[in-house]
């Protein structure tokens, strides 16, 4: 039995599906309700990684763990899994963890006590996430622009079903025991350009404008704490070399390329395309 934490959210809803698919049984935990789209056969359960004890129902007969970074005492989280009969944890961490250790201590932390947990693991490290362009959505569909610092800073974002399709033939498969891997999409491009290929999506021109530092720092701390906030735009703006590099594992997990970012936008257009016109019967009379 595979537990997945998290399980309503962005990677772990998709994990939940692939692994329900493929016939595996699923505990599907999250802090609320279970989704009324949770795939046929799973198991919801109610659980916070933030309180620990209260996984242990989630845990119980369980062998295998999807786990994200989350609350504040992964020891306890790990306690919790093993006293529950847990012999294998997938960490989904973070890719600052690898190059930003200090700014990024929450994901490393979690990423130590995988590691000493005697538990068999494997650690997951996506770059920023191709659905971060969610954020642009309503500037997108009212605007036609896209508002970013950073212009053309290229960076590798990675498609989160990409994500998650590796995390589950992780969780399926043997030999993945005490590797990292690195998660990129296949080419590094610039919000400039993310833009242009969401605009082919909708089919309408998308403007790019180019925030300031101070402009996008402003809008990141409405929610996002400070430190999380100096750490982000230092990858978005001065990346290092490792940040921007592509990575091949997960044509080394799955045997084929990562999906493109046109790819994703194309799957999620409508997120993005601005809302229907007024049709002639709902037009005011004497317009």
């Amino acid at each position: 039995m595979i537990v997945v934490t998290g399980a309503t959210g962005n990677v772990g809803r998709q994990v939940v599906e692939v692994l329900a698919a493929a016939g595996e049984k699923v505990v599907a935990v999250s802090r609320g309700a279970a989704g009324a789209d949770l795939p046929a056969g799973v198991d919801h359960r109610r659980g916070d990684l933030a309180a620990p004890d209260s996984l242990r129902t989630a845990f119980e007969g369980a062998d295998t763990l999807f786990l994200l970074v989350a609350g504040d005492d992964p020891h306890a989280v790990l306690d919790a899994a093993t006293s529950g009969g847990v012999r294998r944890v997938v960490l989904l961490s973070s890719q600052g963890a690898g190059t930003r250790p200090q700014a990024y201590a929450h994901p490393a932390g979690f990423e130590a006590a995988v590691r000493a947990s005697g538990l068999d693991w494997t650690v997951l490290r996506p770059g920023g996430f191709a659905s971060n362009a969610f954020a642009w959505a309503e500037t997108v569909r009212t605007r036609q622009t896209v508002l970013a610092p950073f212009g053309d800073v290229a960076l590798p974002v990675v498609d989160p079903a990409d994500i998650a399709q590796v995390a589950a033939t992780v969780l399926r498969e043997a030999g993945h025991s005490g590797r990292t891997y690195e998660l990129t999409g296949p080419a590094a491009l610039t919000p400039r350009e993310r833009a242009r290929q969401i605009g082919v999506a909708v089919g309408r021109p998308v403007d790019f404008v180019e925030q300031s530092r101070a402009e996008a720092r402003d809008q990141m701390l409405h929610f996002m704490p400070e430190p999380v906030v100096e750490a982000t735009l230092g990858i978005l703006g001065e990346p290092l070399p490792a940040e921007q590099a592509v990575t091949s594992d997960i044509r080394r997990v799955l045997g084929r390329e990562a999906g493109t970012f046109a790819g994703w936008a194309a799957r999620h257009a409508a997120a993005f395309a601005p809302a229907a016109a007024a049709s002639p019967h709902n037009t005011p009379a004497g317009g």
